[in-house]
């Protein structure tokens, strides 16, 4: 859960413009931190205007502070480890303890005071992307602000001007930055609280890299090939389901800052895209869709009623997207016989499998593998291997969940008849009606 760290000394403050009178004589809040990888509860306000908190996929909020009429939040820059999924942890660059950091829950009309600690070995600083605010405090190091200096803590002040889903992230070295996992997500809920109401409300950030196998660091400098497709830092199996009580309005806030576009999609429903970085899509002007396709750098949400109970897979429709550690050099071997070159690979390396003749099905086969590094696809169902891996969860949908309850509902209980059944194959090929021969045609 969380662990805390002592104050820092305001003699370490340092502003993204002159330090105000209004914190020159504040102690900077207490940087919280968070040491679990799976989704926290929602963090409900306890005064001021209410709103339906989100959660956020293996994340959490971060906690705040009123300072007068002030809300102060705490991001610390720093080193961390990820663990992506069980088995596979990488050395990443993120805030308070986790990569992506923790989510910031304001609401429309706020004024929001953000203490940001550098702790990383270079300099850095923090753009609020998508959000409206004073020149001087958009996070472009050596345009609008000098760098954030390692040791430093800076502190940018704003009021949230337009509710909506918004994103952080460097601009100070900001590719090798963000190749490192430094991003998490903003979202600003409307100071009406029957604006657009939603039941259950999820967030979650898309990232890439490239790790090699048994390999604990990400190449920085790679910007096509990747092999790790995450969801908020980690990949299917590690990625949390979406429970979902049958009948609940649900919104989903998905951000885009990996090298690519991702064509999300949702089995068993269609769902309207509602809202973007740059702020809510009239009703009037909202279709029905099953996939929504997330650009680079953008931010989509969509809102989708749970009306068809079971457990649903929601994934980017990439299919490479849809599995971790690939070996993209691997050769086609698909209708080739393998007998003959299994027996003259075994000569050379007796571990080596030769595979590929008949697909890449995952579930029955063990490879050897260096430590730290993921199967291609993985996963397990209630009916054998689930060959997924990448960005890949399931959303369940359940009836009778209480309201704040997120846990994992287990395995969905078909009816009996729902579920798809083996038939008998038929004795004999059908008899066929010979086709007609096609007629000369006239040169």
């Amino acid at each position: 859960m969380f662990s805390r760290r002592g104050f820092l000394g305001t003699a370490a403050l340092v502003s993204a413009s002159a330090v105000s009178g209004r914190v020159q004589a504040a102690a900077i809040p207490e940087a919280v931190q968070m040491d679990k990888a799976v989704m926290q509860p929602p963090l409900h306000p306890i005064s001021g205007p209410d709103y339906r908190p989100v959660v956020t996929l293996n994340g959490w909020t971060l906690p705040f502070r009123m300072n007068g009429d002030w809300k102060e939040f705490h991001l610390v820059a720093e080193p961390v480890v990820r663990e992506f999924a069980e088995g596979m942890k990488v050395n990443l660059w993120g805030y308070n303890g986790q990569s992506p950091g923790p989510t910031i829950e304001a609401v429309e009309g706020d004024k929001v005071r953000i203490f940001v600690t550098n702790r990383l070995p270079e300099y850095t600083t923090v753009h609020w992307h998508g959000m409206i605010v004073p020149s001087g405090m958009d996070g472009v190091g050596g345009l609008t602000q000098p760098h954030i200096q390692p040791g430093k803590t800076f502190v940018y002040e704003f009021e949230m001007r337009k509710s909506g889903t918004f994103m952080y992230h460097p601009h100070s070295d900001e590719m090798v930055q963000m190749a490192m996992g430094m991003m998490g997500m903003i979202v600003v809920h409307p100071r009406d609280p029957n604006f657009r109401p939603v039941d259950r409300d999820f967030v979650f950030v898309m990232s890439t890299y490239r790790v090699d196998p048994g390999t604990y660091l990400p190449r920085v400098n790679e910007m096509t090939d990747f092999n790790m497709w995450t969801w908020n830092a980690r990949v299917f199996p590690g990625i949390d389901p979406v429970p979902v009580r049958l009948g609940d309005k649900v919104r989903v806030r998905i951000g885009n800052l990996s090298m690519t576009n991702h064509p999300i999609h949702l089995h068993g429903h269609s769902f309207a895209v509602t809202c973007t970085d740059g702020g809510w899509i009239p009703e009037t002007a909202q279709y029905p869709e099953t996939t929504t396709d997330v650009p680079v750098g953008a931010v989509r949400v969509f809102d989708v009623l749970a009306d068809n109970p079971g457990d649903w897979a929601f994934h980017c429709h990439k299919s490479h997207h849809t599995m971790n550690a690939m070996g993209h050099d691997m050769r086609n071997m698909i209708g080739v016989s393998r007998k003959d070159l299994a027996k003259a690979v075994g000569k050379l390396a007796p571990d080596a499998m030769v595979m590929g003749q008949s697909g890449m099905a995952m579930g029955n086969m063990e490879m050897p593998a260096p430590d730290n590094t993921l199967p291609m696809m993985t996963g397990a169902g209630q009916f054998g291997s689930i060959e997924m891996g990448g960005m890949f969860t399931v959303m369940k949908i359940r009836k009778g969940l209480a309201r704040d309850d997120y846990r994992d509902p287990g395995p969905y209980q078909f009816p009996q008849g729902t579920v798809a059944y083996e038939v008998a194959s038929p004795a004999a090929e059908p008899v066929r009606q010979p086709a007609a021969p096609m007629p000369k045609m006239k040169m």
